[in-house]
């Protein structure tokens, strides 16, 4: 069976590599989600059975003066793949986020039958890359997921949360972190296998997936400190002083009884996920 990994330099796509090493793997410079065109040639030239998309516009903030960037990729890039996929009998499996939620006062976890209600142009743009994956085939998976983290293969910039906070650290730059958001952070590596999960149970609509548990991100960054044996002072902030471009759910830990139920598989907590992000090879 083919299949082909898009955003493969990223965190999500460098895990699905490691665990796919036949995969076909593809860059947004040789599969570009807001060229339609790219997309189509690419899925017709390797015929895959089934698709990973794992390219989005993740910049959230900067999505707010960026609508129209963030909806090329985040929506009618995914339409466009969708449709390509289905022209080619391709499943699409697409990835979205907990950013679909946050207008109610939720304070239990989400499932995937709640009515979603984002408060940011991201959010926006990823819940309409999820009804139109959901709607141009029935052999689609869309997987809603949380504040990942994971390795890739490049240098340089920090490339997640952890390490830029480890970065600033290290700079002895003063840390304020929100701690009025709560979330539940997940590992691209348990992503990507409770992704074969799903697919090896033949699974198609729409799951949830995260690591279990819930915090806010100024635990999960005194947390990874402790992990990197960081002895720094992290003074928690509140979102409105904090001051982002883009508003953020107060709350919005994912509900996953349901992939639990379809794959008979535990769930790592996050704690242990990130403890095994810190002991991997250096």
């Amino acid at each position: 069976m083919t299949m082909l990994i898009l955003g493969s330099a990223g965190q999500l796509g460098t895990a699905f590599r490691r665990l796919l090493p036949d995969a076909i793997a593809c860059t947004r410079e040789q599969a570009d989600l807001a060229c339609a065109e790219s997309l189509r040639a690419i899925v017709q030239a390797t015929k895959p059975a089934i698709v990973l998309n794992c390219g989005a516009y993740n910049a959230v903030d900067r999505a707010e003066s960026d609508v129209a960037g963030a909806f090329a990729v985040n929506a009618f890039g995914v339409r466009d793949l969708a449709l390509a996929c289905r022209d080619a009998g391709a499943a699409l499996v697409h990835f979205s986020t907990n950013y679909v939620f946050g207008q109610d006062e939720h304070r239990s976890p989400y499932r995937e039958s709640d009515a979603p209600g984002p408060i940011s142009a991201y959010g926006v743009s990823k819940l309409a890359g999820e009804q139109f994956a959901l709607s141009i085939s029935p052999k689609n998976l869309v997987i809603r997921t949380c504040g990942l983290f994971g390795v890739t293969d490049r240098s340089g910039t920090p490339w997640n949360f952890i390490e830029k906070l480890l970065d600033r650290a290290r700079r002895g730059e003063k840390l304020r972190v929100v701690n009025d958001q709560e979330l539940t952070p997940t590992a691209a590596d348990d992503l990507a296998a409770a992704t074969l999960n799903l697919l090896r149970a033949g699974a198609t609509g729409l799951f949830h997936f995260t690591n279990a548990g819930a915090c806010t991100w100024h635990e999960f960054a005194c947390a990874a400190l402790r992990q990197a044996g960081l002895k720094v002072d992290v003074d928690p902030v509140t979102s409105d002083a904090f001051n982002a471009p883009a508003r953020r759910p107060r709350y919005s830990v994912l509900d996953c009884s349901a992939y639990e139920r379809r794959c008979g598989a535990a769930r790592a907590t996050w704690q242990e996920a990130l403890a095994r992000y810190f002991r991997r090879p250096a």
